[in-house]
């Protein structure tokens, strides 16, 4: 099971993350992000779907041989022929990781698959089995387990557990599941299922209703150890939850979660996401948590002002600590003297109340008029007026 106070960090970016439309990797970009999760210190990368293609099991095949301090996961169906696959392109893995998974609900098992719960009972049992025959860690995922009949979980949960699964992963596959909900699952199947306090139990989150990282903090406080996340929150529709706003909450809010935490290095963040950002062609939006280039920035007055006499008035946590060089004291039509005063001092320009005010009075009409102000708008701010001095 692991060390009670570490959550294994599961990053699905080269598999889940690449199944965001326009989001395809060659095997080569693949390669790189996997190199950099290592850096990062990721507990597990989910390098993708061999059976999906020839050349996505070439690419899983290359990253399991060439990427070290990692353990380096599969996606399979639960079919014989994924597993071999998956097999096939992780055994010369550090730590090789075969992840079977299967629908539990329902309307997945009737809609999509087409067999009965006695049929997928057997099914995990004969798959979960196979798979831990050819690999010491195997992880199984009941697909739409948050819509799944309670009972019916818990029975396909003890069977994975028995058949050698050494990881039980709960995912909310259509982000369909609410943090209350989602951490009361975790505590009935740690009570319920026999065998589950021997296995790592694991969350995986969509954000189709805007709560993957909530519901997966509260699968923390359930009880789970590894969380499955992407960088960037890449993934299918709406996203997968986001690597860097569950690492830096458990980060910053040691109050909520006591020692819990995880291995990550968060200095490593932002050039994640900037490489993976890059490579994706998926832009991170300005105001995205942590990564986005607004997360440190700050234009309002009020904020700057409390920014420079205390930063924790407004940053809860360093920029320097995700990989950030500072904060960002934006010029724009809402800030102040002090934070105009601060920039001024910054490009060598040091004035006396009188010429700051003269030069508010023209930095206000500029940024009236524009959304930003750049060094070289303010050089003609100050230089502009005869009563202020030149930089020094």
């Amino acid at each position: 099971m692991g060390d009670p106070a570490v959550v294994k960090i599961f990053d699905t970016t080269l598999r889940d993350g690449e199944q965001s439309p326009g989001a395809t990797l060659t095997a080569a970009e693949k390669l790189q992000i996997a190199q950099q999760l290592a850096r990062l210190h990721v507990d597990i990368i989910e390098a993708g779907f061999p059976a999906a293609s020839p050349g996505d099991l070439a690419a899983v095949k290359a990253i399991a041989r060439s990427v070290r301090g990692v353990s380096i996961a599969a996606l399979a169906r639960a079919h014989k022929s994924d597993i071999d696959a998956a097999w096939e392109a992780i055994r010369d893995a550090e730590s090789p990781v075969i992840h079977v998974f299967l629908a539990t609900s329902d309307i997945h098992l009737q809609h999509k698959l087409g067999i009965s719960r006695e049929g997928a009972r057997e099914r995990v049992r004969t798959m979960v089995s196979y798979a831990r025959s050819l690999c010491p860690t195997v992880e199984f995922s009941a697909e739409d387990a948050t819509r799944s009949d309670r009972d019916f979980l818990c029975q396909i949960f003890e069977i994975a557990i028995a058949a050698g699964a050494n990881t039980v992963n709960v995912p909310d596959t259509v982000g369909y599941t609410f943090p209350n909900e989602y951490e009361a699952l975790f505590r009935m199947l740690r009570e319920r299922v026999p065998g589950m306090d021997q296995v790592t139990l694991s969350a995986h989150c969509h954000d189709d209703l805007g709560m993957a990282t909530a519901n997966t903090l509260a699968a923390i406080k359930g009880g789970a150890r590894q969380v499955e996340v992407t960088v960037n929150g890449l993934g299918e529709r709406a996203g997968n939850t986001a690597l860097e706003e569950v690492v830096m909450a458990l980060r910053t809010r040691p109050d909520t979660f006591g020692s819990v935490d995880t291995r990550i290095n968060t200095q490593e963040l932002l050039a994640t996401s900037q490489m993976v950002s890059q490579l994706t062609g998926i832009l991170v939006q300005p105001n995205k948590a942590i990564v986005g280039m607004n997360a440190f920035a700050h234009e309002a007055g009020i904020h700057q002002d409390g920014m420079l006499k205390n930063r924790m008035t407004y940053e809860i946590m360093t920029p320097q600590s995700v990989g950030w060089n500072d904060t960002n004291l934006i010029l724009g039509k809402h800030s102040g003297r002090h934070g105009l005063d601060a920039r001024l001092r910054k490009l060598g320009y040091k004035l006396d109340a009188e010429q700051l005010q003269s030069a508010y009075g023209r930095f206000v009409s500029l940024a009236d008029q524009k959304k930003l102000i750049t060094d070289a708008d303010l050089a003609y701010i100050v230089e502009s007026g005869q009563e202020t001095p030149a930089a020094v």
